[in-house]
């Protein structure tokens, strides 16, 4: 099985705006689109893929860098929308676009990955837990202090989980209304409350989007307009033509933006209003759309294939691994830029490249080592010397990215519940790697962790040793069923919500 990130491609695309003058900020577009068609336990959708490409060669043209991903299951679409959190930036503008199953539970939206399991009638919490609730990204994006964010669900369709002979999940077609918005948010559905979304027009509609995502783009790049028109025509046009097949879709959208947005220019009639005014005794005025893309960097040739490093803390110490693209005949390191180098040795296997021993990747560094480069070198198969090539060290950071790393692949072990003179719930696990963490939320019973859990303060001479002082658990009523969490890490960013029961 290919990997999820092997499926999410990110491209980088820098586009000149008709604009008269350069931006007063530097802020960047980024957008995330989502399409699931392959969903193993409720029907298959035909369009959705196609949807979320077209959305993002669309967002392309706009000057957004753009993240595609396909046919996620529950922790690729976790891994995705944290890959979201770390391309967003405060001031930026953020767009999220997912096409796929969605289903509305007491007026909460969910978003369906393609594992989601069949349930049935009274299964509601199974259908919650499985899937990524629509609320929760715009609280990352405002965690995140996007300026301006734009969500689009084209996801109004038929009750997934209806099934001949069985009674369904409580929840109808279509998706709930989306009133309660936080400042400098735009939301906008393919069809309204418990209406449902139109792949296709009749048998004959060869059109590969579905009849919501071909005029949404299409509108998108009408320059001069902005979000509030681009939803109107889309609204009026896709109406419009559900109605030649006697069918009620009208999308809806719902507006917190305090000014005009434009994706594409600024209004009609200011720029010719500009152009008027302008006189060639002194620039023209200008009048920026949203800040347009500052164009990335590419790294140097020399440096492409240069080693990188990964940093884990252990008890003793740390321990860096190297991973270097060519095949070497040996390693060798130091601290800074003078002294001798080190070599890493060799391990007791063979390289099948070079069918020699193959060199020890990895080197020790003390608990203590302060922030430092390490430089690397290595001898190529053509027995050269590569290098050295620097590596920085910063303690840190390094051990919050290395815990955060444990605490993603370790989801499953956050909570643990005891019977032990009444009923506990240990959060041990979390305590150990506190580093990474800068707030720890639970709920009992309920699904939205709405309590703070006290932990103690990170000790990075000792960060797995918990305090003698703390208590790593929390007594509970006896008929407890369930207790949620929520971490929001160092960096701002926020988990999903992961529910554990007795």
């Amino acid at each position: 099985m290919k990997s999820w990130f092997s499926r999410l491609s990110a491209t980088l695309l820098a586009v000149a705006f008709v604009a008269s003058a350069a931006p007063a900020q530097a802020e960047k577009r980024v957008a995330l689109v989502i399409g699931n068609n392959d969903y193993r336990n409720v029907p298959k959708l035909q369009k959705a893929v196609n949807d979320a490409r077209t959305m993002g060669d669309t967002l392309k043209q706009l000057g957004f860098n753009v993240m595609v991903a396909e046919n996620l299951n529950r922790q690729a679409f976790s891994e995705t929308l944290l890959a979201f959190d770390r391309a967003v930036e405060p001031g930026d503008t953020a767009f999220f676009f997912y096409a796929g199953h969605g289903f509305e539970i007491a007026g909460q939206n969910f978003l369906l990955p393609t594992d989601v399991p069949a349930a049935t009638e009274g299964q509601e919490e199974l259908v919650r837990d499985a899937s990524v609730l629509a609320d929760r990204i715009i609280e990352r994006l405002q965690n995140k202090k996007a300026r301006t964010s734009i969500l689009v669900f084209d996801a109004c369709r038929n009750n997934p989980f209806e099934r001949a002979g069985t009674r369904a999940v409580a929840g109808g077609g279509g998706l709930a209304p989306m009133t309660q918005l936080p400042e400098g948010v735009f939301s906008v559905f393919s069809a309204g409350p418990r209406q449902t979304a139109l792949d296709r027009l009749s048998n004959d509609d060869a059109n590969p989007n579905s009849v919501f995502t071909r005029t949404f783009a299409r509108e998108l790049l009408q320059p001069g307009e902005n979000l509030v028109q681009v939803a109107q025509r889309t609204r009026r046009l896709v109406s419009e033509m559900a109605e030649t097949v006697k069918h009620k879709q009208i999308p809806v959208y719902f507006d917190q933006m305090v000014d005009d947005v434009f994706l594409n220019g600024i209004a009609k009639g200011k720029a010719e209003a500009q152009a008027e005014a302008a006189k060639p005794s002194a620039p023209p005025q200008q009048v920026a759309a949203l800040p347009p893309v500052s164009v990335p960097k590419l790294p140097k040739e020399d440096s492409i294939n240069a080693p990188i490093a990964s940093f884990s803390r252990h008890n003793g110490g740390w321990t860096v691994v190297f991973s270097i693209a060519d095949p070497t005949l040996g390693i060798s390191w130091r601290i800074g830029d003078s002294g001798d180098f080190r070599e890493t040795g060799f391990m007791d296997t063979l390289d099948p490249r070079t069918r020699k021993r193959m060199p020890n990747p990895s080197i020790e560094l003390p608990a203590d080592a302060p922030a430092a480069t390490i430089e690397l070198r290595y001898v190529d198969t053509q027995g050269e010397m590569q290098g050295p090539f620097p590596i920085k060290f910063d303690p840190d950071a390094a051990l919050i990215r290395d815990q955060r790393k444990i605490l993603d692949m370790t989801a499953t072990s956050w909570l643990s519940f005891r019977e032990f003179n009444g009923l506990l719930v240990y959060y041990t696990h979390l305590m150990s790697y506190r580093c990474a963490i800068r707030e720890v939320r639970i709920g009992i019973d309920t699904a939205v962790p709405d309590k703070v859990l006290k932990m103690p303060v990170c000790n990075s001479r000792d960060p797995s040793a918990i305090p003698s002082d703390a208590q790593p658990y929390l007594k509970l009523a006896p008929q407890t069923k369930s207790v949620s969490v929520e971490l929001t890490y160092r960096d701002g960013s926020v988990s999903e919500i992961k529910t554990f029961r007795r």
